[in-house]
């Protein structure tokens, strides 16, 4: 199971990466801007998609469209700190599966991904 992991912030997305390997999921992908993230999305068979909202290049909410018009069921998360109804509804529309709100926890970050995968994670 590889899960793409998409933030500008590196510290972020070491955290991330380090919460997963925890939980025993060894194939993290990493991208630094949606750009990135699609063309890794394009290249590789990815699970699970957590992304930042706010990012230079192509915002989360650009890249959940551009994903959605690939594939509409890969479980797409968005991580934010934005809140605004309109943000939600725009995202729920174009397809978003949840979201997580910055800051969070490895244990927020788990339920997440043991709610949109088959296998439990540990």
């Amino acid at each position: 199971m590889a899960v793409l992991v998409v933030d500008d912030s590196q510290m972020t997305r070491i955290v991330a990466r380090k919460s997963l390997n925890s939980m025993g999921v060894t194939d993290v992908i990493e991208a630094a801007d949606g750009q990135q993230a699609l063309t890794a999305f394009q290249s590789n068979s990815i699970s699970v998609i957590f992304s930042d909202w706010n990012m230079p290049n192509m915002n989360g909410f650009d890249l959940l469209k551009n994903i959605r018009a690939i594939n509409p069921t890969v479980p797409f998360i968005m991580i934010t700190t934005e809140g605004s109804k309109e943000r939600v509804v725009a995202a729920i529309q174009s397809g978003v599966s949840d979201y997580l709100v910055k800051p969070y926890t490895p244990a927020q970050l788990r339920d997440k991904l043991s709610k949109w995968i088959a296998a439990p994670v540990g």
